[in-house]
């Protein structure tokens, strides 16, 4: 008997981005594309939010600058109303502090309209299967914006905490009293959102401040 195959669902893509012509090429190449769909395309976050009730995309594709609301307010909105939306930033402008604001509201990838569109599609793809897209080159920018979170002592003191070393002992290693070591600590576990060394560590892998071998 020959097993009859039934075409996968499309993905089903909300565009929000105000300019024409970007949402104009957006759903052209992912209409030439098998496997997605544009189900609405609009043009600010207030828009945004009443065709997600509509039409309860898979997908968002959101630009960072729009008039209104901008696109992490927009974000912020969306996943606090739909809880697990999967949106992807595809924006002109990649700062470090703007990745990391947008990726601290919930986003699940970055991709510059400068990239090629097939990097587009592919992000569509990958964020769809519940994974995170983060170029090399957007990771190295939150990369730094985290980094820049602790300052140089912090940064020494946590890659001594990876060492396994004890208050007293780092103390001893930066030439400082193990009060004044108890303080980098406490501000480092503000920092980082965290309430004990293996979380610091854990976090501090993370981010990429320590490497553990």
């Amino acid at each position: 008997m020959q097993k009859v195959t039934t075409p996968s669902k499309r993905l089903r893509i909300l565009l929000v981005d105000d300019h024409m012509v970007i949402r104009m090429g957006l759903m052209t190449a992912a209409s030439d594309a098998a496997d997605m769909e544009v189900v609405a395309d609009v043009e600010n976050g207030q828009d945004a939010i009443e065709a997600f009730r509509k039409h309860r995309p898979d997908i968002v594709v959101l630009d960072l600058r729009l008039q209104g609301m901008n696109g992490i307010e927009t974000l912020r909105a969306l996943r606090e109303e739909f809880k697990n939306v999967r949106a992807l930033i595809f924006s002109n402008y990649a700062k470090g502090e703007e990745v990391f604001q947008a990726m601290k509201a919930g986003a699940s990838g970055f991709v510059l309209k400068e990239m090629p569109l097939d990097r587009l599609l592919e992000a569509i793809r990958v964020v769809h299967r519940g994974e995170q897209y983060m170029p090399a080159e957007i990771a190295m920018r939150v990369g730094e914006r985290l980094l820049a979170q602790l300052s140089p002592r912090e940064v020494e003191v946590v890659h001594l905490l990876a060492r396994g070393m004890s208050n007293k002992e780092i103390g001893a290693k930066l030439g400082v009293v193990e009060g004044t070591v108890k303080i980098h600590i406490t501000s480092i576990f503000s920092k980082l959102g965290v309430s004990d060394r293996t979380q610091a560590l854990i976090e501090a892998v993370k981010r990429g401040i320590v490497q553990i071998d």
